[in-house]
This record gives structure tokens, C-alpha cells and sequence, in this order.
């Protein structure tokens, strides 16, 4: 079985994203990134350029494992609620497996300077423009009523992104329960919406 050796950067990366977690961006100074390693705040300069800088790797990699797992279901040859399912399924398994970075993702972004801000959103929107196709494509099949994809994406996104602040592994129900509840209760929702 290979052993993963974390790099000094990867450890700086996950002690700054529980940080940021935890108390939020702008709250977290270099110097407490440092503490959680026991290392001098000066030495940490010598991994890292900035604490945006930390900021951006961990909003990125997130951004990067939501589009690698997310983004090829929405490209199925299969009938929409189907790859439906399989995007909920699979980006709550991004919010859940990689929590830390989820919530850093969804909710401290906005700290980035303004060009990394706007390259963020920018991927934010053609990762929502996902979900607002596969919602278009069934609404044109017949398959889900006639309907806004644009707030269906959005309503959907919003619900799945919160499960990043409450979600616990020890809890009640599974990552998996709870992906399986969450695609039965918007896929029902969107076939049964009223016409508009």
C-alpha cells in the first residue's frame, strides 16, 4: 500500500483551509497558519509568496475537483433527469469527502483580489452553466416541466453547498443518503413544477 507523504505546501494549504474554515479568511493571519504547524511565521514565507496566495490553491483545487467530477456527467449521452442525478450525486460527494475546501471555496472566494476574483467567478458561473443545460435539456425533452433553469440551477446549487456547513461524517445519515435524497426531492421538484 503506498504511503502519501505530504509536501511542506500541502501541509500549509490544509492547515490554512481548517483556518479559514473555522474562522474565515480575514480573521486568520500568517502567523496562526504558522502556529498550527509549530513553525516560525517568517518560514512559512519560504513556501508560500502570501496568505492570498494559500487562499487561491485551496478556492482552485476545489474548483478543479468539482469540475473533474462534475463536469464529464453533464456531457452523458443519457436522458437528463438521469445525469441529473448523477451531477447532485457526485457534487455532494465533492462537498462532503472534501469539506474543508468546499466551504473555504463556496464562502471565503471573495477575499481573492479583484483579477483572481473575477477568474473565480467566472469558473463558478460555467460550473452553474452545467446544471443550467442538463435542466434545459429536459425541460425541451418533455422530461421536466416548464421551468427557469437558470433558478433551478441556482436553487439546486444553493441546497448542495449548504450541506458543506452542517454535514457530519458521524451523523445520521451518509454522504450518500443524503445525495440520494437530495436528487429524489429536486428531480421530483422539477418534473412536477407548475407551468409557468
Amino acid at each position: 500500500m503506498a504511503v502519501t507523504i505530504e509536501t511542506r505546501r500541502q501541509q500549509i494549504e490544509n492547515a490554512a483551509s481548517a483556518l479559514f474554515r473555522e474562522r474565515g479568511y480575514a480573521a486568520t493571519s500568517v502567523r496562526d497558519i504558522a502556529q498550527a504547524l509549530n513553525l516560525q511565521g517568517g518560514s512559512l514565507y519560504a513556501h508560500v509568496a502570501s496568505k492570498e496566495d494559500v487562499l487561491w490553491s485551496i478556492v482552485s483545487r476545489a474548483a478543479d475537483r468539482f469540475q473533474a467530477d462534475v463536469g464529464p456527467l453533464a456531457q452523458w449521452d443519457t436522458p437528463a433527469p438521469a445525469r441529473l442525478r448523477q451531477m447532485i450525486t457526485a457534487h455532494v460527494a465533492v462537498v462532503t469527502s472534501e469539506q474543508r475546501d468546499a466551504v473555504v471555496f463556496l464562502h471565503e472566494w471573495r477575499f481573492l483580489s479583484h483579477d483572481r476574483r473575477e477568474q473565480m467567478a467566472g469558473r463558478r458561473d460555467a460550473y452553474e452553466a452545467l446544471f443550467r443545460k442538463v435542466i434545459g435539456d429536459g425541460v425541451e425533452s418533455g422530461d421536466f416541466a416548464r421551468i427557469d433553469p437558470r433558478m433551478s440551477a441556482m436553487a439546486i446549487l444553493s441546497s448542495l453547498n449548504g450541506i458543506a456547513s452542517w454535514y457530519r461524517r458521524d451523523g445520521e445519515l451518509s454522504a450518500e443518503q443524503i445525495s440520494e435524497r437530495y436528487a429524489a426531492f429536486f428531480l421530483r421538484a422539477l418534473a412536477c413544477a407548475p407551468t409557468a
